[in-house]
C-alpha cells in the first residue's frame, strides 16, 4: 500500500476521508503532530494546494489536503475562507454568523470544499472542488454533526446536516461532491505513484 499523509491532525478528518478512498489501495496517515501549516491563500483552493504540497515536502509522502467552509450571501461570502476562524467556539461562530445575518430575507448560502493531491515532491498532481448549497436557518436544528451543520439545511432534502443520516451527508455535501469528482482521476494515477 502506498502511504497517504491527511494534512489534518484531527484523527476525526481521517475517518470522514476513509470511506472515499476505500479499496484504492492507500494507506492514510496524519500528518506529524509537529508540523505547522501555513494557509496564507485567498481562496479554498489555493489553501488546499498549499497544505498539501507543505505536508508532502515534509514527509516524502504522497499527500491529500482539503480547505472547506461556508459562503453566506447576504455576507458577501463570509465567513468563506475564515470559516474555522470566524470565533473560537462553534455554538460562537453560529452565534456571530446569526447574529450579523439578522433578519436579512437572503438567507442562501454554499458550502464549498477544495481537495488538493500532492506527489512526495510537492508538485500538485490533482485539484478539484465541490460545492453544496443550501440556506441558513434562524435558529440551529439537529444534534449531529459539527460547525455550521445545525443551521445549514439543504431544501432538496427537507434537512440540516445536522439531522441528516452520515450517509446522506457524506453523498450530498460539498466534501462529497469534492471527492465524487476527484475519484475518477485519482483511480486513473494510481499506476504513476512514485
Amino acid at each position: 500500500m502506498t502511504v497517504l499523509v491527511v494534512a489534518t491532525g484531527n484523527p476525526g478528518k481521517v475517518k470522514e476521508i476513509e470511506p472515499y478512498l476505500e479499496g484504492l489501495g492507500w494507506e492514510l496517515q496524519l500528518k506529524p503532530p509537529e508540523l505547522e501549516m501555513e494557509e496564507t491563500g485567498t481562496t479554498f483552493r489555493e489553501n488546499a494546494a498549499q497544505k498539501a504540497t507543505q505536508v508532502a515536502i515534509a514527509t516524502g509522502h504522497w499527500a491529500i489536503a482539503d480547505d472547506s467552509g461556508l459562503e453566506v450571501a447576504a455576507l458577501d461570502g463570509r465567513p468563506g475562507i475564515y470559516s474555522a476562524r470566524y470565533a473560537e467556539s462553534d455554538q460562537a461562530r453560529i452565534a456571530k454568523l446569526l447574529g450579523e445575518l439578522g433578519d436579512s430575507s437572503d438567507r442562501r448560502a454554499q458550502f464549498v470544499c477544495a481537495i488538493a493531491l500532492s506527489k512526495p515532491d510537492g508538485s500538485i498532481a490533482l485539484l478539484t472542488q465541490g460545492i453544496c448549497p443550501g440556506e441558513i436557518l434562524t435558529a440551529p436544528r439537529g444534534g449531529g454533526g459539527f460547525g455550521y451543520d445545525p443551521i445549514f439545511y439543504v431544501p432538496e432534502k427537507g434537512l440540516t446536516f445536522s439531522e441528516m443520516p452520515l450517509e446522506m451527508k457524506q453523498e450530498i455535501s460539498h466534501r462529497g461532491r469534492a471527492f465524487q469528482a476527484l475519484l475518477p482521476q485519482l483511480k486513473s494515477i494510481r499506476g504513476l505513484q512514485v
